[in-house]
């Protein structure tokens, strides 16, 4: 029921999923907005830096970045921008594969996925939906515990009404 909710509510731009594209090769950040532009609101950056500064500006449910850039690795701007953005769900994108960049996209970066490069279609719109999962599942939680921490303060006020009286 919750996919076929979904899909309907994706007809409108604001309740698309959001994701941000960091690359620094213009033709995978198009390629990568002509092929799922329909389904998410894609923001593109060309460097870690312009990532941070487009962060800034819009909410993300999820940053997808290439691993190896010219001023930045995808693990160093994932890591850099934890202590400000830690809610989206991160995925490593590398035509590389390079076992200690995955142990330092897991330890320091907090990446939920680590994709090779060329993706393939199917297989990334299926991380990108579970991705999506757990941040939805992440930000319920949140907000049932401070619905549940705001009831137990009305608990604890009626109980010292209650003692008082």
């Amino acid at each position: 029921m919750y996919a076929n909710n979904r899909s309907k509510m994706e007809t409108k731009s604001e309740d698309k999923i959001r994701i941000l594209y960091v690359d620094d090769e213009e033709n995978n950040l198009q390629a990568f907005k002509a092929t799922f532009r329909r389904d998410y609101k894609i923001f593109l950056a060309i460097s870690a830096k312009e990532g941070v500064e487009l962060l800034k500006n819009e909410e993300v449910d999820i940053i997808i970045t290439d691993q190896r850039m010219p001023e930045r690795t995808g693990v160093e701007f994932l890591e850099s921008i934890i202590p400000t953005y830690p809610k989206p769900i991160r995925i490593l994108l590398t035509g590389y594969t390079d076992i200690q960049a995955v142990i330092d996209a897991i330890n320091k970066g907090q990446v939920y996925h680590y994709l090779t490069k060329p993706w393939e279609e199917d297989y990334l719109r299926t991380v990108i939906k579970n991705a999506f999962e757990i941040y939805s599942l992440r930000r319920e939680n949140e907000r049932l515990t401070d619905a549940l921490l705001k009831a137990n303060e009305q608990l604890e006020f009626l109980l010292r009404q209650n003692l008082l009286s």
